[in-house]
């Protein structure tokens, strides 16, 4: 990995404290290298230990690994409680596609537990630590999706995976912005933003329920796809950048791939009622507020 180019417009991180949620690789891990090789202590929160502390070895700086599974309300409360001191960012990187429906052990759709609700959960818990940024991580696809209160565990439905996870991703947006509201309305400093990267070829495996569709996508990402490296930007922006509250990064070229910059989200993504009727439901199902 390029750090020199991967920390480019990076400020000094010295004393800051970033947690980076999925942060072993792909976008997490370019993250990671950049806030760390500008002096942050970085603690990657990963659900694979043995392989976060192999990475954390080649990186320069302060690293260290605790384990986290966003699956698991009791993991993501057991992280919590070992988290002490002030944190200056929380970066909810972590994600997850699956091709076929499963449910977590809290009985909650995979999709939905790890994209949303676990990086919810965790936020809501740590709040009062965090002194900077929230940044949660979403994608394009949420402009074609929905909440379906009704049916948020696809119990009832024919799941769709693609459907699942845009789901998924509107609802980052959604908490992005009730958070934003709620930090404003009670004078806190903390900011909450939002990041798209693009499309990048991490490994990750898209998979929309289509043989055909699926490798579409994937002829696509080997020729259209930009690395780690450049996915990393929208989030650095959101997390270190001069950007408002609220606000939501991407790729500046056709929403896919170049230099960072503040860009659209859906209608819905920014509706208050919306994000009110999504904090709720969240708070319910996580027990956490």
């Amino acid at each position: 990995m390029n750090t020199k180019r991967v920390q480019a417009g990076v400020p000094d991180q010295t004393g800051r404290t970033a947690i980076i949620t999925g942060g072993s690789s792909g976008v997490g891990l370019a993250t990671a290298a950049a806030l760390a090789t500008r002096g942050a202590h970085v603690i990657l929160a990963v659900r694979n230990q043995e392989r976060g502390r192999a990475v954390a070895a080649e990186l320069p700086g302060d690293v260290e690994v605790r384990g986290l599974d966003l699956g698991s309300m009791a993991s993501v409360r057991d992280f919590a409680a070992g988290v002490e001191g002030p944190i200056d960012l929380l970066i909810n990187n972590a994600g997850t596609m699956t091709a076929a429906l499963q449910h977590t052990a809290d009985g909650f759709e995979r999709q939905l537990a790890v994209n949303h609700l676990g990086h919810f959960a965790l936020t809501n818990l740590l709040l009062e630590q965090i002194t900077g940024r929230v940044v949660g991580l979403s994608s394009s696809v949420h402009h074609r999706a929905h909440i379906g209160f009704d049916d948020l565990q696809w119990e009832q439905r024919p799941y769709r995976p693609l459907g699942a996870y845009g789901q998924s991703k509107l609802a980052v947006l959604l908490f992005i912005t009730e958070l934003q509201r709620r930090l404003t309305a009670s004078g806190s400093p903390v900011i909450a933003t939002a990041a798209d990267p693009g499309w990048v070829s991490t490994g990750f495996r898209i998979t929309t329920g289509s043989r055909t569709r699926d490798a579409a996508i994937a002829l696509g990402t080997r020729l259209f796809a930009q690395g780690p490296t450049s996915g990393a930007r929208p989030t650095l922006y959101a997390a270190v950048g001069d950007v408002p509250g609220g606000s939501y990064a991407g790729p500046s070229r056709f929403g896919i791939r170049g230099p960072a910059t503040l860009i659209d989200p859906s209608s819905d993504a920014v509706d208050a009622d919306l994000a009110g009727r999504v904090w709720e439901v969240s708070a319910r199902l996580t027990n956490t507020q």
